[in-house]
């Protein structure tokens, strides 16, 4: 739910399909909130990929305009890592370089079509939790390339955007170093309940990899981390060379087969405090 929507699961009577309906209410928005909606609806229609939330419908009707898009069908990350102990097939840390393949390939999608998605987070996120024949949607709302201005959840803003600079592409990049990191440990790079102490961690880059949760993490993989939140963007790794990185494309003989409970427990506790905010 959010301040002028809310998003339902709904069923086409005739076939039974589920799909998500994002309601908006049109009576509190502003002309520019308009302008917004209607090129999210043109967005949404441009990009067709098999881990992209597809837009089905788009209806307009006195007060109220509905977005159907295709409905995920797995909880979030936390599912996914939380999953890692029971699926005994595909070794945790496999899966996540899966998920986070799945991610890049989706991100890689939208900035060949000349989009930015500019708030990626692990909650929208919903990779499939193993290897399968049929990818879980895990990219929903996007924005367009035309950036300027101030846009993102606070731990996963990138050094430009906060210093207030042109950006682009590589701000997706950044976050999901920030996801990929999260989804290796349970919590985030950079965190403090001081906001302001947030933004000089992620301008200055301050973040490590501390034990004994990162003893059992390969070095690959935080080199992977390394590249993704390197502070100058002209430098940092695009989603196509991320894609071409061992720990993604080499996973059966990169991937550590280690799984630690603690992660699980960790990224519950910051869940459950993100909820709190």
């Amino acid at each position: 739910r959010g301040a002028f929507s809310v998003v339902r699961r709904c069923v086409k009577l005739c076939t039974g399909h589920e799909y998500a309906a994002k309601i908006i209410n049109t009576k509190k928005l502003s002309a520019r909130d308009h302008q917004k909606l209607e090129r999210e609806a043109r967005i949404c229609r441009l990009l067709k990929h098999s881990n992209i939330v597809r837009l089905h419908d788009s209806i307009s009707e006195e007060g109220f305009h509905y977005l159907v898009l295709g409905a995920p069908g797995v909880g979030g990350v936390q599912e996914v890592v939380g999953r890692g102990s029971r699926v005994s097939l595909t070794p945790p840390t496999f899966a996540r370089s899966h998920c986070i393949q799945q991610i890049l390939e989706a991100v890689l999608h939208c900035h060949q079509m000349g989009v930015v998605h500019r708030d990626l987070k692990v909650i929208p996120c919903l990779p499939c939790p193993s290897p399968c024949p049929t990818p879980v949607p895990t990219l929903s709302w996007l924005l367009p390339i035309s950036l300027a201005g101030f846009a993102g959840t606070p731990g996963y803003l990138s050094p430009e955007v906060l210093r207030k600079e042109a950006y682009g592409k590589p701000v997706d990049i950044w976050a999901c170093g920030v996801i990929l990191y999260i989804l290796l440990v349970g919590y985030p790079p950079f965190w403090d309940e001081d906001q302001h102490k947030l933004y000089q961690q992620i301008k200055a880059g301050a973040y490590d990899f501390p034990s004994p949760e990162w003893d059992t993490v390969t070095p690959e993989a935080k080199n992977l981390i390394n590249q993704m939140l390197t502070i100058n963007p002209a430098k940092r790794i695009t989603a196509h060379e991320a894609l071409k990185h061992p720990w993604v494309c080499q996973r059966s003989t990169v991937a550590s087969m280690m799984h630690r409970q603690e992660t699980v427990e960790c990224l519950k506790k910051f869940n459950a405090r993100r909820k709190l905010k």
